[in-house]
């Protein structure tokens, strides 16, 4: 695999650490444990960083030396893909090039298929997301590199299979040109196990109101929690709480954050709305089941794993119609679904599902039902190594043709 900018060591909550970086962390651990050998290349971003860290038995992080030996803005790491993919030639040189190389990340795609032009390995992408998707909801705000969406397109058609991850992403893929059997589509998943139904416990905070909504994300605007402090004005027995970004004592000095709290003390519900800051992996589940719902209102969401997380947990979610959440939320089953940026719309479903108890307990437990059967580790996997077999066996009869 191969992440430029998420490491799958990286503490989640920064702007550039989220969903991706746990997907490739536990994607590679679920494939380890079915007996697969996976190295994971991230860049070198520290100094004191060792050339290889083991995650868990059987996958081992890769730290590449591209580029300066520190923290940089993933929109910046252009102009290093190319020693990156050559520094892969070299990893792969000889009899050591892997069965599979699996990009994550339009960047890191230009780094493997650079190395694989010269190995002959067979490459998997996967975008998380797609640059005219981010172009069209964020306009002047987008700073993706000039040219993404044409390189994009460009990797998706020069890639042996890009694995997408929800339905809607093929219809923007086709877009790009990418034709539609040239993708498969395998979701992010959830640890069914950790994340799981039970009691709060005393990780979480004291509740402040008769009901909580829960956002955990990180503190950027195209997250939508703007529109759920608008709602919460027309929920006034309701209290808001924010998980993710810096941590709590760093709060103060992070922009958004002030962002949020100056916009909730102008509506008048800065009383209702709690932001916490980073929350550590092991206490999200209490956090998770301490909520009423989970509220997920991105403006835009390529998959996104807060709904799943919350599905896991047997809480319903209230999101935006959007992307990944078009799959992993069920209108009308496993929670509701809303126009984005709408504070109206979002308000009037909230307060429908906060005053009918019976209706939130059928759509957590429908919610739960449906993350074990579809989003578990182990089954994303399975399906994702049914895309690694079909594309090394193609391989393998490629090279034989060739003589």
């Amino acid at each position: 695999m191969v992440s430029e900018h998420a490491s799958p060591l990286a503490t989640l909550g920064g702007v550039d650490a989220g969903g991706q970086n746990v997907h490739v962390a536990a994607l590679g651990a679920a494939l380890a444990r079915a007996g697969h050998e996976v190295d994971v290349y991230t860049r070198r971003d520290g100094r004191e960083l060792p050339e290889c860290v083991e995650l868990v038995p059987g996958v081992t992080v890769v730290h590449v030396p591209a580029g300066p030996a520190r923290p940089v803005p993933k929109d910046d790491l252009l102009p290093y893909m190319p020693a990156f993919g050559d520094l892969l030639t070299e990893h792969w040189s000889g009899d050591r090039a892997p069965d599979v190389a699996h990009a994550h990340f339009w960047m890191s795609g230009i780094a493997t298929l650079r190395a694989a032009a010269m190995t002959g390995t067979p490459v998997a992408q996967t975008f998380h997301a797609l640059g005219s998707v981010k172009r069209r909801h964020q306009g002047d705000k987008d700073t993706s590199p000039p040219g993404r969406i044409g390189l994009e397109s460009s990797i998706g058609r020069r890639a042996d299979v890009v694995v997408a991850t929800c339905s809607d992403e093929v219809a923007e893929l086709s877009r790009l040109g990418v034709p539609a059997d040239h993708v498969r589509v395998v979701p992010c998943g959830v640890d069914v196990q950790h994340f799981r139904p039970g009691p709060a416990d005393g990780t979480t905070l004291p509740r402040r109101a008769r009901f909580r909504l829960l956002c955990i994300g990180r503190l950027v605007e195209r997250k939508g929690i703007e529109t759920v402090i608008d709602a919460l004005v027309d929920l006034p027995d309701a209290e808001l709480v924010v998980a993710g970004g810096p941590s709590a004592d760093e709060l103060e000095a992070d922009a958004e954050a002030a962002r949020l709290v100056a916009l909730a003390a102008a509506r008048g519900v800065r009383d209702r709305v709690h932001l916490v800051g980073r929350v550590d992996h092991g206490d999200l589940p209490a956090l998770v089941r301490s909520a009423d719902v989970v509220v997920a209102t991105p403006w835009y969401e390529p998959f996104g794993i807060v709904p799943i997380e919350a599905a896991a947990c047997g809480v319903p979610v209230v999101g935006s119609a959007v992307g990944g959440l078009l799959d992993t939320v069920q209108d009308g089953r496993t929670g509701l679904l809303v126009p984005p940026r709408d504070p109206a719309a979002l308000a009037s479903a909230l307060r429908a599902l906060l005053a009918d108890p019976d209706r939130r307990a059928a759509f957590g437990a429908a919610a739960r039902r449906r993350a074990v059967a579809r989003y578990g580790w182990d089954r994303v996997a399975a399906q994702t190594e049914l895309v690694y077999r079909t594309m090394a066996r193609h391989a393998v009869l490629t090279k034989v043709a060739a003589g």
